[in-house]
Parts: structure tokens; sequence; C-alpha cells
């Protein structure tokens, strides 16, 4: 055991180490645990972060989905609100033609009226005339 100490340490004073299979290694055992642990970690690591993309990924897909459906229903909603703003002007476009309309229905019918009232009195007086001649015969 102590010719495999004095080995150990020759080897060690060499940079040489022996680890716990008898192999011989350039880095100290405890060492080469560690770069080991170190690298499994940064793999986990790695996995992690590849994981993380993926579900970035996926939220930002279902945002820009969100952002179109938004887009959408707001084009849709400026769509409609202008919609109302012309069956409103309409509207009011077609009272004004109803208001004018009526206006003209009046002064026709008081032309109207003017007018059966003259033919009224010119029959009363075509009466009143053929009665006279009558008389006279």
């Amino acid at each position: 055991m102590v010719v495999i100490e004095m080995a150990d340490d020759t080897l060690v004073a060499v940079g040489l180490h022996l680890d716990d299979l008898k192999r011989l290694r350039v880095l100290e055992p405890d060492v080469a645990q560690e770069t080991s642990e170190l690298k499994e970690e940064c793999k986990e690591f790695i996995d992690k972060i590849g994981e993380f993309q993926s579900i970035v990924g996926g939220f930002i897909s279902m945002v820009d989905g969100l952002s179109k459906e938004v887009e959408k229903e707001k084009m849709k909603a400026i769509g409609a609100r202008n919609l109302l703003k012309s069956i409103t002007k309409q509207r009011e476009a077609q009272q004004q033609q109803l208001l004018a309309l009526i206006t003209e229905k009046r002064t026709q019918l008081e032309r109207l009226r003017l007018q059966y009232d003259a033919l009224l009195k010119v029959e009363a007086e075509q009466t009143d005339f053929v009665e006279q001649y009558l008389l006279q015969r």
C-alpha cells in the first residue's frame, strides 16, 4: 500500500491522477466529478431553456392569434359604428324628404280645397242661373 501511495504521490506531482477504477486521469477525481456534474447541470439547463423557448413560442403564437382576433373584432366594431352613422344620416335625410313631401301635399290639399270651393261657387251660380232661366220661361 505504501508503494501505491508513493506512486499516487508521484503521479499527482506530475499532474496525473488515478480514478476509482484505477484508470489514469489528467484531472483530479474531485474536479472530474464536479466537471461531470457541471456537464449534467448544463445539459439540464439547456433542456429547460429549450422547454422554456417552446413554451414562450406557444405563448407568442397564442398572443399573436389573440391580437389578430382583437384586430378583426375591432374592425367589425368600426364597421358597425360607421354603418350606424350611415343609417342615422339616411334616416335624417329620409325624414327631411318626408317632411318636404308632407309640406308639398298640404300645399296641394289647400290648392285643391280652394279649387273645390271655387267649383262649388260656380255650381251654385249655374244652378241659380238654370233655376232663373226655368222660371222665366
